[in-house]
C-alpha cells in the first residue's frame, strides 16, 4: 500500500480520536452491553442490539484510523520550502476570476479536508490544478458548473 500524505496537525487529530475511542468510547459501549445483558432476554433487547451495533462502529473506526496512521507519510508543513511553488501543505491565497472573490486554502490529505475550514484535499480538482504553480500563475479547473479560473495571489508554508 502506498503512503498517504498527512500534515502533522492531521496526524495529531487522528491520534487524539484514536485515543478517545480506545479510552472513552470503547469502555462506555462495553459497559452499555453489560448493562443491557443484565436486563435479561437478549433476543428482544433493543438496548443490547444497539450497543452491539455501536461497538461494531467503534471497532471499525479504530481499525480505520490505525490503518491510516500506519500508511501515513506525515509532512511537517513548517519545514517545507518549495521556492514559491504550490505543494502539499502549502496555504494558497487565490483570486476566483469567475466570482471576483478572494479565497484561501491549505492543501491537506484526504482525511483532513474540510472546505468550510479552508482545508482542501490534495486529490481535489482545484488542488491538482494548483500543484506546481507559482504566485501570479492562473490555474484552470474543470468544475461541475464549468471551467473556473483562479489566480494565485500568494503561497505560504506553515
Amino acid at each position: 500500500m502506498s503512503k498517504v500524505p498527512l500534515t502533522k496537525r492531521g496526524a495529531e487529530k487522528l491520534r487524539e480520536e484514536l485515543q478517545h475511542l480506545k479510552s472513552v468510547a470503547r469502555p462506555e459501549v462495553i459497559g452499555a452491553i453489560a448493562e443491557a445483558r443484565a436486563h435479561g432476554d437478549l433476543k428482544e433487547n433493543a438496548e443490547y442490539h444497539a450497543a452491539r451495533e455501536q461497538q461494531g462502529f467503534i471497532e471499525a473506526r479504530i481499525r480505520d484510523i490505525e490503518g491510516k496512521l500506519s500508511n501515513a507519510e506525515v509532512i511537517d508543513v513548517t519545514a517545507v520550502n518549495a521556492s514559491g511553488k504550490v505543494v502539499f501543505g502549502a496555504t494558497v491565497t487565490l483570486f476566483d476570476l469567475n466570482e471576483d472573490t478572494e479565497v484561501e486554502y491549505q492543501i491537506v490529505g484526504e482525511d483532513e479536508a474540510d472546505i468550510e475550514q479552508g482545508l482542501l484535499s490534495v486529490t481535489s480538482p482545484i488542488a491538482r490544478a494548483l500543484i506546481g504553480k507559482r504566485e501570479g500563475d492562473v490555474a484552470e479547473v474543470q468544475a461541475p458548473g464549468g471551467m473556473r479560473e483562479f489566480e494565485i495571489l500568494g503561497v505560504a508554508y506553515g
